[in-house]
């Protein structure tokens, strides 16, 4: 990738942005009721406005692109129930959005797929929509307006292997990747690490599993 150099020093500064992002908008949420509530719905507005100046943009530059060009990767369910959970406080899009959200955009920003140069609109884009993502759970929870219940985690990760279940669906009929299905990205990510199809997807599906524990045990 042209321009970006994987935990290079922008790298390195854009993954320790997210945590301290999170950390100062949980303070400033504990202040009182109605800034929480204005951190969330500002939260909530920005993502969405962001997301949809994203379509605007490949609308105006690609057209509209079918079958390949729907939101239908994990980090675009993420990133809708964020927006639904930030206005809402709905437990189970948070819980979706607690386990999936912080384990998939964990990887994202970790491994980026990128097709633009780091100082380009879709690079920004991309590191805003799943920075944000990571950060929003962690400032409800951090904040104390939302907590995962008990068997949360499986409830996560069955509602995760439905919506995957649906897009393998769409794969099969019109031929498309969406979620990394079908083949790994082109980019480097861990998945290279777990062998060819459909082996890296049971790989991948135990370690979802884990990530999901992992993320259990500090809120249980």
């Amino acid at each position: 990738m042209p321009h970006f150099h994987l935990f290079g020093p922008a790298h390195l500064l854009i993954l320790a942005s997210v945590p301290a992002t999170a950390l100062l908008l949980s303070k400033v949420s504990r202040h009182s009721q109605a800034s929480a509530r204005a951190v969330r719905y500002g939260l909530g507005t920005f993502l969405a406005l962001n997301e949809l100046i994203w379509y605007a943009y490949k609308l105006h530059f690609e057209g509209f692109r079918f079958p390949e060009g729907l939101p239908l990767q994990l980090c675009d369910l993420t990133l809708w129930l964020s927006v639904l959970t930030l206005f809402t406080l709905n437990p189970l899009s948070f819980e979706i959005m607690y386990f999936a959200g912080l384990g998939g955009s964990a990887m994202a920003l970790l491994t980026p797929d990128l097709w633009a140069p780091l100082a380009s609109y879709p690079t920004i884009y991309f590191f805003l929509a799943h920075g944000m993502v990571f950060v929003c759970p962690l400032v409800l929870l951090w904040s104390k307006q939302a907590r995962p219940r008990p068997r949360s985690p499986w409830l996560a990760f069955a509602a995760l292997n439905a919506f995957a279940a649906l897009v393998g669906i769409f794969n099969a009929i019109f031929k498309t990747n969406y979620m990394y299905l079908c083949a790994k990205p082109a980019a480097a990510s861990i998945l290279n690490l777990f062998g060819p199809w459909p082996l890296y997807l049971l790989a991948a599906e135990a370690m979802a599993l884990a990530i999901f524990w992992l993320l259990w045990l500090p809120v249980r």
